[in-house]
């Protein structure tokens, strides 16, 4: 039961490119009256093979200012677009402290994810943080709700090498293997579509993305290591081949 709660919040987060962020606004001059306010806003996340959150915020926004003074927050990501009837889809509320972070290959991750976002991180307000979680409370339907503790999210250690092999990986695929992806989103994904293009790999899928639509390709089963990246994705290409 868990390990089945866990994979789907491992779905949503890693099948979704947005969420809601709520953070405390400090009191005055950032706040209404002498106490915190709950605030809510819209970001752009990625999400790092540990399930960590990656956001890039703006010094200037209310949310970060919030953060500068209670690093808590949570962000829900919401899988229920599309539905008739939402409140029977999946969703999932992170609870987490937001700490910044100069680690180059987040950027990277959270690039590759957002690519228009190149216009300005250069900015000199802008900063990537990173979320450490601490729990996820998931409501994936009506009577499918429960709180998940950060170390039950993950089916197990990360495969050796991945995280610091996937940019190579992601680069080596949109450059001399496009048209390999293209048959990923086209015949086993279903997707329209000649110009998608890989944001990234982890243990248990790859993302895809073209324009503003994103992607998810899962695997059949989890990489045990970097070096079982080449033959599943050759192995992907000729099952979309056959397909």
């Amino acid at each position: 039961m868990i390990e089945d709660m866990s994979r789907t919040v491992r779905a949503l987060l890693r099948g979704l490119d947005r969420a809601a962020l709520a953070t405390a606004l400090p009191g005055p001059p950032g706040g209404v009256g002498d106490a915190a306010w709950p605030y809510a806003s819209l970001v752009l996340a990625a999400v790092d093979h540990d399930l960590s959150p990656v956001l890039l915020l703006s010094d200037l926004a209310e949310h970060t200012k919030a953060i500068a003074s209670d690093g808590r927050m949570s962000l829900l990501f919401d899988g229920t677009g599309g539905l008739d009837q939402p409140l029977t889809g999946a969703r999932v509320t992170l609870l987490g402290h937001a700490v910044r972070t100069t680690d180059e290959r987040l950027r990277q991750r959270f690039l590759a994810r957002h690519p228009d976002a190149a216009m300005y991180v250069g900015f000199k307000d802008f900063h990537f943080y990173r979320v450490a979680l601490e729990r996820a409370h998931l409501v994936a339907g009506f009577g499918k709700i429960r709180w998940i503790e950060a170390a039950e999210l993950l089916p197990g250690p990360a495969p050796a090498g991945l995280a610091e092999s996937e940019a190579g990986i992601v680069n080596h695929m949109n450059e001399d293997h496009a048209d390999a992806l293209q048959l990923y989103a086209q015949k086993l994904l279903g997707l329209p579509g000649s110009d998608w293009r890989m944001t990234g790999i982890d243990a248990e899928g790859l993302d895809l993305r073209r324009a503003g639509q994103v992607a998810r390709l899962p695997f059949d089963a989890p990489l045990a290591s970097a070096g079982e990246a080449r033959k599943v994705l050759v192995a992907l290409v000729g099952r979309a081949r056959a397909a």
